[in-house]
């Protein structure tokens, strides 16, 4: 018998870490309403777009297979932190505690914007890796910086053409909902932009300690096939 093991790198772990706050930090600060200027947004802009940057340094260094691995593991502790906010928030609350209100604002996320959510980010996340991994090839390696950026496009534009007609249609006006989509992909990616050389020194620095440059040659690009990294 041939016992096979499957190893990921401590660096990439750390990553995986990281990302998997992010998602579920970006849940939490969702729920605050915030404004830039003349435009109202959310309060998971501050965190959600380093996701994709991290998207984006794992599929540049391990490849779209690592990347995929990210993705579901991104999702089942996501699904898991949400799942259990619910159950928490179901449970009647002791006598003598008033805060229920706040919690539930917080916690109670309605079944349609959990499920809009989850499918924007599986749909979006992907887009973003396949762009980030079919670019790589194309160019050779050359120009992370608008691989990266356009990435970041395919995916935010993907994620919010996906949540918000799923999560806000009949609640808010339906001319309201493109330019609602349109400044979340601009600023999304402007982020992107503005940590851009941060992310170039932190890839090059992964590279170099992990010796890893993936090329996704030849590899399926099946999102289902989990552990086939």
């Amino acid at each position: 018998m041939t016992n096979k093991k499957q190893n990921v790198s401590v660096l990439f772990m750390l990553f995986s870490i990281l990302f998997c706050v992010c998602l579920i930090a970006a849940n939490v600060l969702e729920t605050k309403q915030i404004q830039v200027g003349p435009i109202s947004l959310t309060g998971g802009l501050i965190v959600f777009p380093i996701s994709y940057i991290i998207n984006d340094c794992v599929c540049e260094v391990w490849g779209y297979r690592k990347a995929r691995l990210l993705i579901w593991t991104g999702f089942a502790m996501n699904f898991f932190f949400v799942l259990l906010g619910a159950l928490c928030d179901w449970i009647p609350g002791a006598p003598y505690w008033h805060n229920e209100a706040g919690f539930h604002a917080v916690f109670g996320l309605a079944p349609r914007i959990a499920v809009a959510s989850f499918i924007a980010f599986i749909c979006g996340s992907f887009a973003n890796a396949y762009v980030m991994s079919k670019m790589k090839i194309a160019s050779k390696g050359k120009n992370f910086s608008l691989r990266a950026i356009l990435s970041t496009v395919a995916g935010e534009s993907v994620d919010s053409m996906i949540f918000f007609p799923l999560a806000l249609s009949g609640v808010i006006p339906t001319e309201a909902l493109p330019p609602l989509m349109f400044w979340q992909v601009i600023l999304k990616t402007g982020y992107e932009v503005v940590a851009l050389p941060i992310t170039i020194r932190v890839v090059k620095a992964m590279k170099a300690y992990e010796g890893e440059d993936a090329y996704d040659e030849g590899i399926s690009y099946n999102v289902l096939k989990i552990f086939n990294f």
